[in-house]
């Protein structure tokens, strides 16, 4: 990290600090001050927003329509506001040898996995960037993890090294003396992590989660001997029976942490692990259903709108997330003015839909799995949907596994739904099907849905 963005990063995480301490009532200006000047910069550098907002420049945000990463990248040299950028010329500089580089020798670039069929491409400049890097570091202090000019501890990030991916993106740019870290990549084989991580001996240890449930499984079985401070995962859902062996592997509990490649930091736990708190002093976060209408705190959404608030190079207002979540009613003890999440159920494309009584598709959402395969004695598990099989993968299973029994558990879970004679069947693997960023996905839908006229 070279010394002008070190010092950026550095003052920006001192002023989140003193956000922590603000009343909800000054988070809240804050965040109509930093709202009303993202919207005159889009309505100023960006036709597109001249267009898409025309008419609506005085109405209030929920009245604004919403804006998909479809039709981002379909008006794409339309919203971005710097007119040398073009959508043809980002994708020629991702495809071009050496990744990593700035496009245009001042743009990060970072892509999008397409887990929802439209791969996006996100641009940040000096500015936008060094706020991406104070929202990560973030969980660094939550966690009591102490990182400046006196403080350098050694690091583990056990994720991608994919260059174009935000998470490698982030650790090239942090990779300093300050903050010594190693890098591994999440598809690496097991032992291989193990023997990198034995010979680094991190203080703080960063991963996917389903790699850290692994990683604290080594641990438990003695092959791993390292001593974390603190462990923060990402990137996946952290399922309880993760968070759980996460805990009895090294006797601390995890701190999650919940992102996107748009919006770097959403929101994450603090040292009560009551929920995760939302970012709100760097963005403003709406839950609405599948209709875009709001979704009261308690009820799970369908949908999270975000106004990233220091965007401006790709200004993003009321940008959907699929991600299903729900917020808290309540406050947190610690004090700090933010919401929180209570749940974080995966995205919608992650919800099957499988046959019902005449003709119907019934839509069978993730946490009814993870209330089933949590308490089953499995190293992981995962579930996969072709056409509307429906297969069961785990790994290291326990000695009382009875896979039959899992089949009919599952199988009855579905019928209480509506599903038409579900076929379930449990397949014991040596290991999960993984995303071309490492990512160990809970549940992969490999086919269309079948045919049906209606959702239940």
């Amino acid at each position: 990290m070279n010394a002008r963005l070190l010092a950026e990063v550095l003052l920006k995480r001192r002023t989140l600090r003193t956000h922590d301490a603000w009343s909800r009532q000054q988070l809240e200006r804050h965040q109509e001050r930093a709202l009303a000047t993202l919207r005159r910069f889009a309505l100023a550098r960006s036709p597109f927003y001249r267009r898409f907002h025309q008419g609506l420049e005085d109405r209030p945000l929920h009245e604004l329509p919403v804006l998909t990463k479809s039709e981002l990248m379909s008006r794409y040299d339309e919203l971005v506001t710097d007119r040398a950028v073009h959508l043809e010329d980002v994708r020629a500089h991702l495809a071009a040898p050496g990744g990593g580089k700035p496009f245009l020798g001042r743009y990060q670039v970072n892509a999008t996995a397409g887990s929802t069929g439209h791969p996006g491409l996100f641009l940040f400049n000096r500015e936008e960037w060094s706020w991406v890097l104070a929202s990560y570091a973030r969980m660094y202090a939550w966690s009591g993890i102490r990182a400046d000019l006196t403080h350098h501890p050694r690091l583990a990030v056990v994720s991608t090294t994919h260059p174009w991916h935000q998470s490698a993106s982030v650790g090239a740019s942090v990779q300093s003396p300050l903050v010594p870290t190693l890098r591994l990549d999440a598809d690496q084989p097991l032992p291989e992590l193990v023997a990198a991580l034995n010979a680094w001996q991190p203080e703080g240890l960063v991963a996917y989660a389903g790699t850290a449930h692994q990683l604290a499984g080594a641990q438990l079985s003695g092959e791993l001997h390292i001593r974390p401070r603190a462990v923060l995962t990402a990137s996946e859902v952290l399922t309880g029976e993760a968070r759980r062996r996460i805990t009895s592997a090294w006797g601390k509990r995890p701190f999650n942490e919940y992102g996107a490649t748009e919006t770097a930091g959403i929101a994450g736990e603090c040292a009560h692990h009551d929920g995760l708190h939302l970012y709100e002093d760097l963005l403003v976060i709406e839950v609405v259903d599948a209709h875009h209408r709001p979704v009261p705190p308690g009820e799970t959404g369908e949908r999270l709108l975000v106004s990233v608030l220091f965007s401006r190079t790709l200004p993003l207002i009321r940008y959907e997330l699929t991600d299903r979540v729900r917020l808290d009613t309540g406050r947190c003890a610690c004090g700090m003015p933010y919401r929180r999440l209570t749940a974080i159920e995966g995205r919608a494309e992650e919800v099957l839909r499988l046959p019902g009584a005449r003709g119907t598709v019934v839509t069978v959402h993730p946490n009814v799995f993870h209330d089933l395969m949590d308490a089953v004695p499995v190293s992981q598990w995962q579930v996969v949907l072709t056409g509307s099989a429906v297969r069961v993968r785990v790994t290291g299973p326990g000695a009382t596994l009875t896979p039959g029994s899992v089949e009919a558990n599952v199988a009855a879970a579905l019928e209480r739904r509506g599903v038409i004679s579900p076929d379930v069947r449990v397949e014991v693997v040596e290991q999960l099907s993984r995303t071309a960023l490492g990512k160990t996905p809970l549940i992969r839908v490999e086919s269309a849905e079948p045919p049906g006229r209606a959702d239940r």
